[in-house]
């Protein structure tokens, strides 16, 4: 930046001085000449302006649309149906209530599907059901299971919930 004004101020002086010679030298020319020096002086002070401005404000050596226009990696997003079972999951736990009419049937709809394809066994109609699938999750997916007399008991304990999947990934 000093440099650019040192350089502007040393010009400035060589213009003032050659106009003070040509003014000596050719006296009828005034006009002319303090017109030029005129010019010439205010071109340099707009220069070193623009060379000040420009320091200033450091111009982006991209432009905002094509920073915009990059797309960024993309971030890992869960599935919906998980985050949803995870809540079912979560609730049925905490509560018996969401244990009977949340998670329940999700639980009914996997055993009636591993029961059919993989042993041609009926959830609803078979009384091998009971015995393919044991005791504790029998209890949960029965088809005559009363829904709970206290809404806010205890839901399915986690491990009984772990042993359960367990099971029925093992059908």
């Amino acid at each position: 930046m000093r440099r650019t004004l040192y350089n502007s101020l040393f010009l400035a002086g060589l213009a003032t001085v050659t106009l003070l010679v040509l003014r000596s030298v050719f006296p009828s020319e005034a006009t002319l000449e303090l017109d030029i020096y005129v010019l010439l002086v205010g071109a340099l002070a707009i220069l070193t302006a623009m060379v000040a401005a420009q320091r200033a404000i450091p111009v982006s050596r991209s432009s905002a649309i094509a920073e915009a226009l990059e797309r960024g990696p993309a971030e890992a997003q869960r599935p919906p149906d998980l985050e949803r079972t995870e809540r079912l999951v979560a609730m049925g736990t905490a509560t018996a209530f969401d244990l009977h009419y949340r998670l329940r049937p999700i639980l009914r709809e996997v055993a009636e599907q591993r029961l059919a394809d993989r042993r041609g066994i009926q959830l609803d109609d078979d009384s091998e059901a009971e015995e393919a699938l044991g005791g504790q999750l029998w209890e949960v997916v029965r088809p005559d299971r009363e829904p709970p007399g206290r809404r806010f008991a205890g839901g399915l304990e986690p491990d009984a919930l772990g042993a359960a999947v367990a099971r029925l990934e093992e059908l």
